[in-house]
């Protein structure tokens, strides 16, 4: 049997030696995110975004699934815009390709599809992806940006509305039934 402080030095090892991560690598381990900053023999210490230290034993972490952003190469981007449903089925079927031609013109991205997706609760809604050619986290909440103010100006050029939750009360009134059995 491995004692605790054999099983932590083995598991410091596999880290070193197969690199799941490395110093300066942004990961999420559970519900925990940062930087990793150390790599010591028991324990990693991962700076969190909201600025504390995170320490996770070195056999925790071997038995977790690791999500190692720094090695992304590029991100895959999915995002939903909903319509209301007096959109004409004309403007409907444009939609997929105005947003293409939005991404498309953006730098570091690569369209891959727009869809009408479903017919929602309160809105027609489409499905977009397209990629983000660079990993940074700013880069592609820029173009995100970018991409949304766009389609802001682009739907009101051509009279497209944005949903929002909203119903429609429809009012039977008693007197027109009080009317009709007179």
């Amino acid at each position: 049997m491995v004692s605790p402080d054999g099983g932590d030095l083995f598991a410091s090892l596999s880290i070193v030696l197969d690199k799941p991560f490395v110093m300066g690598d942004f990961i999420i381990v559970g519900s925990e995110m940062g930087t990793v900053e150390k790599i010591g023999l028991k324990t990693t210490r991962v700076q969190a975004l909201s600025g504390e230290q995170l320490i996770f034993a070195n056999t925790d972490l071997l038995q977790s699934r690791i999500r190692n952003f720094k090695r992304m190469q590029e991100r895959r981007i999915v995002f939903t815009v909903g319509v209301i449903y007096d959109t004409p089925a004309s403007k409907l079927a444009d939609i997929p390709q105005m947003i293409r031609t939005i991404v498309e013109s953006r730098e570091n991205t690569r369209f891959d599809r727009s869809h009408l997706k479903e017919f929602g609760a309160f809105a027609v809604t489409f499905e977009t992806v397209y990629y983000v050619l660079v990993p940074d986290y700013n880069v592609y909440m820029d173009v995100q940006q970018t991409i949304n103010l766009a389609l802001f100006e682009k739907f009101a050029a051509e009279g497209v509305e944005f949903a929002y939750p909203t119903q429609k009360l429809f009012v039977e009134g008693i007197a027109g039934r009080d009317h009709a059995r007179g």
